[in-house]
């Protein structure tokens, strides 16, 4: 048997506000919305939010990494849509920025 990754559920207050910042920010689509739920088809994995009652407490236990061919223009991209630099990292061969949604949802580009 063979798993593969089709979705990453994000739970959050406003699902619909935040979709559209990530389909914005992916130059996606919103694909689908149920109102508690709506899904952005990014690829290869589509993204799904979750409106949930609580709210984010701490650090992501998970978040997304994505790629670009040119980080520095798209952290400065990104943060032009809203989003906020946490942090960056480096390691030889690798340096990515660690980036929050409007939502406060982590995220990295490398």
């Amino acid at each position: 048997m063979t798993l593969s990754a089709t979705m990453i559920t994000v739970d959050c207050a406003e699902p619909q506000e935040l979709a559209r910042w990530w389909a914005t920010a992916l130059d996606a689509e919103i694909v689908q919305d149920f109102g508690e739920f709506v899904v952005v088809g990014a690829q290869p994995v589509a993204l799904g939010f979750q409106r949930v009652p609580e709210g984010r407490q701490g650090k992501n236990r998970v978040h997304v990494d994505f790629a670009s061919q040119d980080r520095t223009a798209e952290v400065e991209r990104l943060v032009g849509l809203g989003a906020t630099v946490v942090d960056e990292h480096s390691v030889p061969g690798l340096t990515w920025a660690v980036l929050q949604d409007p939502a406060g949802n982590e995220f990295c580009v490398r």
